[in-house]
């Protein structure tokens, strides 16, 4: 989740100090459009993409328009740099199953409206769509993740390569050159010391901070034209806005996810002990009724079911109980620890010791 930094004012707490940076998708948002900033933007895409990216101009286009849900939800930048190349960047602040899908309509909706009727395919112009994410995508061990479109052999294991006229014509190497690329920076895995250029890019998009001396392209001038102080009055109040919204929803749903967890213990707890009851019950009737046999049919089969239902029962209740209790504190703490929780809240709230947090 957001590191946020709190300021104090006297009716409310706000997301950044006055004198620190303005977040990067508010700064998407207002500020990134403006060609006086491309530098920033630039230098963004620069150190992830690994090539001298410019920016051409920044377009509109059907999947980046505001709604009323994008205004605390998600940013949509769409531009051009100087080879006629694409990209989208999206900003996401909730959690979506369904976002891969997403992320490949919008290449491919972006992809359809920048080609011409008529016009032949060779003019399909090339995407990179580039997902800033503050939710866990997935499950990788990565904050990272570049995706691109490749096709091998299924006999031989090679890779299908363009001709030597489709690489004159194309002006590139490679067949994946020609497709759709996808960046998604997972931004809440990040939790170690920058020390990349692309690492002080995913930090300043966690905590809103720059280090004095960045070495990353586009953050020296990110320090002088995102300050916080360098906006009018009306534009802090419009930031203070948005960031109350982002953080109300984000609440919002760590909340329902706490809750969804709590009613999983219980329910868990539960199955846990009918299936106890109902395996003990079976094991019992069964062990009882060999024993009957061989002693006697019709001693055995009594004492048999008294003594196996018995204990059958109370030792299924345990084991049942004992399990379904402790998964469903394991994966209560599991989440809460992904989530950002201290681990002396999570032992708090799911009465787990340090050494069953140990492995998680």
């Amino acid at each position: 989740m957001y590191n946020y930094d709190y300021y104090k004012t006297k009716k409310n707490f706000c997301f950044m100090k006055r004198e620190n940076f303005i977040r990067f998708d508010w700064a998407a948002k207002r500020l990134l459009r403006q060609k006086s900033n491309f530098v920033v933007l630039e230098g963004f895409l620069s150190t992830l993409l690994n090539e001298d990216i410019k920016i051409k101009r920044m377009l509109e286009s059907e999947s980046n328009q505001e709604t009323y849900d994008d205004k605390y939800n998600r940013v949509d930048m769409l531009a051009e740099d100087s080879k006629g190349e694409l990209i989208i960047i999206e900003i996401q602040n909730s959690r979506e199953l369904d976002y891969f899908h997403r992320m490949l309509y919008g290449a491919s909706k972006v992809i359809t409206e920048f080609i011409k009727r008529g016009e032949p395919f060779e003019n399909v112009k090339k995407v990179y769509s580039i997902h800033i994410l503050y939710f866990g995508l997935g499950q990788g061990k990565d904050y990272v993740y570049h995706g691109f479109t490749e096709f091998r052999g299924i006999h031989t294991n090679d890779v299908l390569k363009l001709t030597e006229h489709q690489r004159q014509q194309f002006k590139t190497e490679n067949v994946g050159d020609l497709f759709p690329e996808y960046y998604v920076l997972r931004v809440d895995e990040f939790d170690k010391k920058a020390v990349t250029p692309l690492d002080e890019w995913i930090s300043f998009l966690k905590t809103g901070d720059i280090p004095d001396k960045p070495k990353a392209k586009g953050l020296p001038e990110a320090r002088e034209s995102l300050l916080f102080g360098r906006l009018t009055k009306e534009e802090q109040r419009a930031y203070d806005k948005h960031y109350d919204a982002v953080r109300y929803q984000r609440g919002v749903i760590q909340t329902g996810l706490i809750e969804g967890h709590m009613d999983g213990l219980k329910e868990g707890k539960a199955i846990g002990r009918a299936e106890g009851i109902a395996e003990g019950r079976a094991e019992g009737i069964a062990e009882g009724k060999a024993e009957g046999i061989a002693e006697g049919r019709a001693e055995g089969i009594a004492k048999g079911k008294a003594e196996g239902i018995v204990e059958g029962r109370a030792e299924g209740i345990a084991k049942g109980k004992a399990e379904g209790i402790v998964e469903s504190k394991r994966e209560i703490a599991r989440n809460a620890l992904k989530m950002g929780l201290e681990k002396e809240a999570v032992i708090k709230l799911t009465g787990l010791s340090t050494e069953d947090l140990a492995d998680l």
